[in-house]
């Protein structure tokens, strides 16, 4: 084998180290800088390559390449309904998981719509949000606007576009029976 050969076997599997180390998204920019390249071309590349041997796997696990040139190393989503007891315990319980979608999904929104919404035990959950970065509170005048972080959409592998993320979660809510469903949001997201 070559040095050429073995060098990008390397960088390979120092790409998928950081994927699976991450647990969420990352874009080519990150990804470079553990390749220690400013290359974007060669990242690229090189995680196109990584999509590609996962592909040709027969494994419980993919990397997919998302929107925004961003790479997720994840289990295929056949496998979760069976093995979602195992995982040691989710990020957020119920309760702010539904404040989270509202957010989401209504954003940029009034801090006092969400608590009218979602009742005042949604200060404890607005309080939780931020603090796991997923939240954002600007202030706008006497009162608060919340929006999303890029961590958020890197998290849950949402798209960083609002109108694009929009979507995908209406997408999700009318999959999913245990989140909150847009209509009960009110009116269609602006």
């Amino acid at each position: 084998m070559s040095l050429e050969e073995r060098e990008e076997r390397h960088d390979l599997a120092l790409l998928e180290a950081a994927l699976y180390v991450a647990g969420r998204p990352l874009d080519l920019k990150t990804l470079a800088s553990v390749l220690k390249t400013r290359s974007k071309k060669k990242v690229q590349r090189l995680a196109q390559k990584l999509v590609e041997i996962y592909k040709g796997r027969d494994t419980a696990i993919e990397i997919l390449a998302l929107e925004d040139e961003r790479y997720v190393l994840q289990l295929k989503a056949g496998f979760t309904p069976e093995v979602r007891r195992l995982a040691l315990r989710p990020l957020l319980s119920v309760g702010p998981l539904k404040t989270l979608s509202y957010i989401a999904y209504r954003q940029p929104v009034p801090q006092t719509q969400v608590i009218d919404v979602r009742g005042q035990h949604a200060y404890d959950h607005l309080k939780q949000l931020e603090d796991l970065e997923l939240i954002t509170r600007e202030r706008a005048g006497r009162s608060r606007i919340l929006r999303t972080t890029e961590f958020f959409a890197d998290y849950f592998g949402l798209s960083h576009d609002l109108k694009t993320m929009k979507q995908q979660l209406k997408n999700i809510f009318e999959k999913e029976e245990d989140f909150a469903k847009p209509e009960q949001f009110g009116t269609e997201p602006t």
